[in-house]
């Protein structure tokens, strides 16, 4: 369901804009966060009304092909993302944090990044055993945090339906660490 304002950046009530080629709204950063890596920043993506809008729509209907019953977003782009597709397909929303910042009882996992080390943390009462989640971020690059998510995901007794990106930086084969259906809308080889 869209809410239409007439008038509002060209388009009539009733329209439905054009489609926007969103791989324009990703900007390159070199060297961020550290010298060689180059970083795929999504901030014009976020700038622009009608992108961020097309890029949820898309969003809410891939994980809806995959029948979940919670969204998981991965601290912190994935909230983003993850937050408006659990409101729009009327599911709970599950936050998979840094460390130290969720307050009750948690389960804890370790993972690799393609330039370090890092740690997850999910409220061990997230999910209900045997529910069904997707897991949502803004990029797949090794596949470490993904895979990480997954990983509490079922320490907590749910399973995966799958993964969906808005990008996804193949030539780091991240999905090939992923047991689970991976969907992702741009791809950078």
């Amino acid at each position: 369901m869209a809410f239409d304002l007439p008038g509002r950046h060209g388009v009539q009530s009733g329209e439905v804009p054009p489609k926007l080629d969103l791989r324009s709204f990703i900007r390159d950063v070199p060297d961020f966060p550290q010298p060689g890596v180059l970083f795929r920043d999504i901030t014009p993506l976020l700038g622009s009304a009608e992108a961020l809008r097309q890029a949820v729509d898309w969003y809410c209907e891939v994980a809806d092909a995959m029948r979940p019953q919670a969204v998981v977003g991965i601290e912190s782009r994935g909230f983003l993302f993850g937050t408006p597709v659990a409101t729009r397909l009327g599911l709970p929303f599950v936050p998979v944090r840094k460390p130290g910042k969720l307050p009750a009882q948690r389960m804890t996992v370790e993972y690799a990044l393609e330039y370090g080390e890092n740690q997850l943390d999910i409220h061990a009462d997230a999910l209900r055993p045997g529910q069904t989640a997707v897991i949502i971020d803004d990029l797949i690059a090794t596949g470490g945090t993904a895979a990480g998510a997954a990983k509490l995901v079922e320490f907590i007794g749910g399973r995966v339906a799958g993964c969906v990106f808005l990008i996804e930086l193949a030539g780091l084969r991240g999905r090939e660490r992923l047991d689970y259906p991976v969907e992702t809308l741009i791809r950078y080889e």
